[in-house]
């Protein structure tokens, strides 16, 4: 075919190659105090605009969008600014499409605005983006206070911290003798000291009966050097803690009215005996009822797994919302084992690995899980020798990111078939796993000058 036939054939809009995913799509270069905006040439005489980050503007912004016909609109995550105008387009009906400025930013392009803004339009257009997962708007006020709450926690240990170091400048080594320094017996003895309290005999007598540190060690760690520079910093930094305090109550109370809110109608309630009658965490508990929204979210006992605490399941209620939403979200357990970021991340060339580790990113998920891998080093349960395993074979870290994704994944299988947890069928040989085994049994075996010879009726 001669080269101005195919460029005509090319121009033609009924050819499959010139048909777009989506024709309706918009790109918008997301900034601190602008956002710049790219329709279709086609749609407005001036395709490309500039809008200002307030309010009436970002109303302006939609209706424009709306007038133009765009049905879907493709923006980069740059920091927080583009959450009020993703709110503001998914309340109009428009389809939102956050993209990781990861997956574009390696395109040799002039870096401007505008070019950013046509370069999300044009490949938003051709279907080439990929969205970031983001829960439903039902879930997104809960995820928004867990992460304030846990920020918060994050404050009040930094305020334990502050008290530890003024206490230590006054030569009270209070945190050697106690367990705690925001126990009953730490905050008892603070208060006194704070209120004028000097007398080693009257401070060691507010500890808790269930202090087990002998009476001369605590006399001697409550003799110090009171110092008016120090006494002020530690009254301030107590008061401060208090103030943490109350505030995480408040938001476990809004939490609750969130949760009450959230209707999930194809979960039943647990029978008796369904849900295990678990211990919450001593430190920072969560005050509403975890297990059983955790039930009401997923059908099925998820605590049961080892190492599967309170806070390992408020992060996944908060972060990725109700049992529906995960399977919708993740196909399979290896997609959702990669949006965690606890699979290798293979890069492969002429047929040699290039590397394997895993991707950095900042899930909170995947911190909670690594969280209750770790704390599986010192189970008795099977699961528990495995982390040991993986711990001996791989190295520390890379066996709790191995054990980390095994608990994903068993999390994931539970949720999908909502079956509970058996141990079994949790580490069961998997055919991959038995060809591996094999292989590696005949080159041990190889090596030490034996032959092995299958069974006829293999175990």
């Amino acid at each position: 075919m001669p080269k101005t036939q195919r460029k005509e054939q090319n121009k033609n809009p009924g050819d499959p190659l010139c048909r777009l995913e989506n024709p309706d799509a918009a790109g918008i270069d997301v900034g601190a105090e602008e956002l710049v905006v790219a329709v279709p040439p086609d749609r407005c005489a001036k395709p490309v605009r500039t809008f200002p980050t307030f309010t009436a503007d970002l109303h302006a912004l939609r209706d424009w969008l709306l007038e133009c016909g765009i049905k879907t609109v493709a923006l980069e995550s740059t920091s927080n600014y583009w959450i009020p105008i993703y709110q503001i387009l998914e309340d109009s009906g428009l389809k939102v499409c956050l993209i990781n400025a990861r997956h574009i930013k390696s395109i040799n392009r002039k870096k401007t605005d505008v070019n950013d803004a046509q370069w999300l339009q044009q490949l938003h257009q051709a279907g080439l983006l990929r969205a970031s997962f983001r829960p439903d708007r039902e879930i997104t006020p809960l995820r928004y206070v867990m992460r304030h709450r846990a920020a918060m926690v994050m404050d009040a240990s930094r305020q334990i911290q502050l008290m530890q170091k003024a206490l230590t400048e006054c030569n009270l080594s209070l945190h050697h003798v106690l367990s705690d320094l925001d126990g009953e017996s730490g905050l008892r003895i603070m208060e006194a000291i704070l209120a004028g309290e000097r007398d080693p005999q009257v401070l060691a007598s507010l500890r808790d009966h269930r202090c087990r540190t002998p009476l001369a060690k605590v006399l001697k760690a409550l003799e110090g050097d009171y110092r008016t520079e120090y006494l002020f910093v530690l009254g301030q930094c107590l008061n401060h803690w208090k103030q943490i305090r109350n505030a995480i109550a408040e938001c476990d109370q809004q939490i609750e009215q969130i949760l009450a809110a959230i209707c999930i109608p194809e979960t039943t309630v647990p029978q008796p005996g369904q849900v295990g009658n678990y211990r919450k965490s001593a430190k920072n508990p969560i005050r509403w009822d975890v297990f059983k929204e955790a039930w009401r979210f997923y059908g099925v006992d998820l605590a049961a797994v080892p190492g599967i605490s309170s806070s390992t399941l408020a992060v996944l209620m908060s972060e990725l919302g109700t049992g529906a939403q995960i399977k919708e979200a993740f196909p399979s357990a290896k997609h959702f084992a990669s949006w965690l970021g606890l699979c290798p991340e293979n890069r492969i060339s002429g047929g040699k690995v290039l590397t394997a580790k895993t991707r950095r990113n900042a899930c909170r998920l995947a911190a909670a899980l690594r969280m209750a891998a770790q704390t599986l080093g010192h189970s008795k349960s099977a699961l528990g020798d495995l982390c040991r395993r993986l711990k001996g074979r791989l190295g520390k870290a890379e066996g709790i990111t191995a054990m980390a994704h095994k608990l994903a994944r068993i999390l994931y299988s539970m949720i999908l078939t909502r079956q509970p947890y058996e141990e079994a069928k949790a580490l069961a040989l998997t055919p991959a796993k038995k060809q591996r085994r094999i292989h590696r049994l005949l080159a041990e075996a190889k090596r030490l000058g034996f032959i092995l010879t299958p069974t006829e009726t293999p175990a």
